[in-house]
């Protein structure tokens, strides 16, 4: 078990997030693409599944967010990048991310887990100290972030970013569809048992992230809904606490609230990270089964 988790992040977003707080080409080769469009009574509102971080030599979106993005008055994120907070959000974890005072990740974690971390921090060039305070949910996605750095992805080439940029030279508005005290709250909610064996997952992927990540991507180029669905569910499956706060729960709260959109007089394109999308419980599935047609640009 764990092979696959660390692409899973990459598509959830969470990521993302992490950069807030601070912390060679594919060509298309299908004629399908990872974005979809729902039409209203008087609206569209396009679907887009995202690649939260990107390698800058591998940036160039699939031609069909182009098409979703001019179609559209206004673009819908997991998150507004533009009106995240770094400092307020850097309290929050401060607050919510740390250890009780009087216990040590050593103990939360136990000596053979924290000996890997010990060694897998000092290769991501990351020393003990800074990381010895934080709960394992923490740190699982710190060392996530690092190794994805390390292999040259970034959020400032991943989709949103890319989005939320070319939204603001443009005045076109943005919204999130939840805050990041939210998307991080489905960690801090774990057990602790839980953050280990999250923990766990991480620390088995680590080095296998590049060459996982860039088959997901392969995938998400061409729109292949259900490769995706293969190759990011049946790890989540294994770990069906993380599985439903993470995505699940999050697709249910999210679907009414595109539902809402399709109401709405004017066009949007909302963006989601891909996993979100496909398989049993995902957004493509939830709008069918609620009477939407669903239709796959190319």
């Amino acid at each position: 078990m764990g092979r696959n988790t660390c692409r899973g992040f990459l598509e959830l977003g969470v990521l993302g997030c992490l950069t807030a707080l601070g912390f060679p080409g594919c060509p298309a080769a299908f004629a399908a693409s990872p974005v979809w469009a729902i039409h209203g009574d008087h609206n569209t509102v396009y679907l887009g599944g995202s690649v939260h971080l990107l390698k800058a030599s591998d940036s160039a979106l699939p031609t069909a967010f182009d098409r979703a993005y001019s179609g559209s008055q206004s673009l819908v994120m997991e998150l507004d990048m533009g009106k995240v907070d770094a400092m307020s959000a850097a309290g929050w974890m401060a607050e919510h991310g740390m250890l009780p005072a009087g216990k040590s990740l050593r103990q939360s974690v136990g000596d053979a887990r924290y000996q890997r971390i010990t060694t897998e921090a000092a290769r991501l060039g990351l020393p003990m100290e800074m990381l010895d305070p934080f709960q394992p949910w923490v740190l699982g996605l710190q060392l996530l972030e690092l190794q994805y750095a390390k292999d040259g992805f970034d959020a400032q080439s991943g989709v949103e970013q890319q989005l939320e940029q070319r939204a603001k030279a443009d005045g076109k508005s943005t919204a999130g569809l939840e805050t990041l005290e939210q998307q991080l709250g489905f960690f801090e909610a774990l057990t602790t048992d839980q953050q280990n064996k999250f923990l766990d997952l991480v620390l088995n992927d680590l080095h296998d992230a590049d060459s996982d990540t860039q088959r997901v991507i392969t995938a998400w180029r061409s729109g292949d809904a259900g490769k995706l669905a293969s190759l990011l569910s049946e790890e989540y499956q294994q770990f069906p606490a993380l599985y439903q706060s993470l995505v699940t729960q999050r697709n249910r709260s999210w679907e009414p609230q595109i539902q809402q959109l399709l109401h709405g007089s004017h066009n949007y394109f909302v963006v989601v990270g891909a996993l979100h999308l496909v398989g049993q419980g995902g957004l493509l599935e939830l709008l069918r089964k609620d009477g939407y047609k669903v239709e796959q640009l190319n």
